[in-house]
């Protein structure tokens, strides 16, 4: 079928293991701006995205060639590595 749209709003809302308040409000921004930057790489488009010190809201449009399964693996994963190499907490994130 020629001219097919397909437009898909997803909102996904993830926890700090152990509901640990971990997410300091000076790294934050950052923090925010890199899982952006995640979700843009991947071609969707991120409509909003906040966070408390142990979990984080998302809401996109999202793009039907990904998988949402390894979408927000890749987005955990690289997140976590990211705020792990910068130090921000003493221990591991996860």
């Amino acid at each position: 079928m020629p001219n097919t749209y397909t437009q898909l709003h997803i909102q996904f809302v993830f926890a700090v293991k152990f509901r640990a308040a971990l997410i300091k409000a000076d790294w934050k921004e950052r923090l925010l701006k890199y899982i952006t930057g995640i979700f843009q790489a991947n071609n969707h488009k991120m409509i909003q995205i906040n966070c408390m010190p142990d979990h984080i809201h998302i809401f996109i449009g999202m793009r039907p060639h990904q998988s949402i399964s390894s979408l927000i693996q890749n987005v955990k994963t690289e997140s976590s590595k990211w705020i792990n190499d910068q130090g921000f907490c003493k221990g591991k994130f996860a």
